[in-house]
This record gives structure tokens, C-alpha cells and sequence, in this order.
């Protein structure tokens, strides 16, 4: 199994290149491949830490890390733990295993930057078993973001 090389930084830390790739990256995927026109670059951007995964020089997997307290789903309520997202796997480097490799990155840099204060997520519903087995259970009911059917999930 290929492995990824992993860059944890903040966003003010990133090169303008970097950047650049991951922003193309989230659009790619969020935007294009979704088919869902929102606001991707966001203020939530700069309050979190970015994980980039790296294969042979080139940006294959990606989330963020938000701070606690900075992110809201539901109006009015910010989740008190740091929240996960923007989570992806490249086209060109999918069914790799590196969805699986970025996440556990992902929570061990939580838990490293957080420590005891778990994780939330906002998962997209077809994703559940995905990150069930990551130890993430759900938070309520199904509810639609960006016109894509979500749950809330926590891993404590």
C-alpha cells in the first residue's frame, strides 16, 4: 500500500503555492465533482489547522481541523470540540487506502493540538460507516447542508 507524507500547519504557515493546490482540491471536490455551488474558502480557514497528504510530490489527501468553539452547523450553535472537514481524497489517488491514512493523521494531530477534548464532524450521511469505524458515532438526526444529507458525529 502506498503511504502519504503529511504537512500539519496553520494557514498563515502555508506557501501560496500549497494553498493554491488545496484550495483547487476542495473545489474539485466539493464544488465540481458534487455538483454543490457554496462558499469553500471561509473564515473557519483561518481558525484551523490544515493536514496535507503529499504522494510523490503531489497534494492526493486533505482536511482541516477547525478550532473548538469556531465551528456551527445548526444557527446559534458552535460545537465545543475541534471539528474535522473539507475532508478529501484526490481523484487521481483514490482507492488507496489514503482516505483511511488521512484520518487517522487527522485525529492523532487532534488529539495532539486538542488533547481531551474529542472531535466533532459533520459527515455526509453516505459516509457513516466510514467513520464509524474511525470510532465517530452519530449526534441526532439526518439534516441537510448545502443540499447534501449530514450527520452530526462525535469521537471522544
Amino acid at each position: 500500500m502506498s503511504t502519504l507524507s503529511f504537512r500539519w500547519a496553520r494557514l498563515h504557515e502555508l506557501t501560496a503555492l500549497e494553498w493554491h493546490a488545496v484550495l483547487a482540491a476542495r473545489e474539485a471536490v466539493f464544488i465540481v465533482e458534487q455538483n454543490c455551488p457554496y462558499q469553500d474558502a471561509d473564515a473557519l480557514d483561518a481558525h484551523s489547522w490544515h493536514l496535507i497528504g503529499t504522494c510523490d510530490g503531489q497534494l492526493a489527501a486533505y482536511l482541516r481541523a477547525v478550532d473548538p468553539g469556531r465551528k456551527s452547523v445548526h444557527a446559534g450553535t458552535f460545537y465545543a470540540e475541534p471539528s474535522i472537514g473539507r475532508v478529501l481524497t484526490a481523484t487521481a489517488f483514490r482507492g488507496k487506502g489514503f482516505g483511511q491514512q488521512l484520518m487517522h493523521e487527522g485525529i492523532t494531530g487532534c488529539e495532539r493540538y486538542f488533547p481531551g477534548q474529542g472531535i466533532r464532524i459533520s459527515a455526509q450521511s453516505y459516509l457513516l460507516n466510514f467513520y464509524r469505524v474511525l470510532g465517530f458515532v452519530e449526534v441526532g438526526d439526518e439534516y441537510d447542508e448545502d443540499g447534501i444529507p449530514h450527520f452530526e458525529m462525535r469521537r471522544d
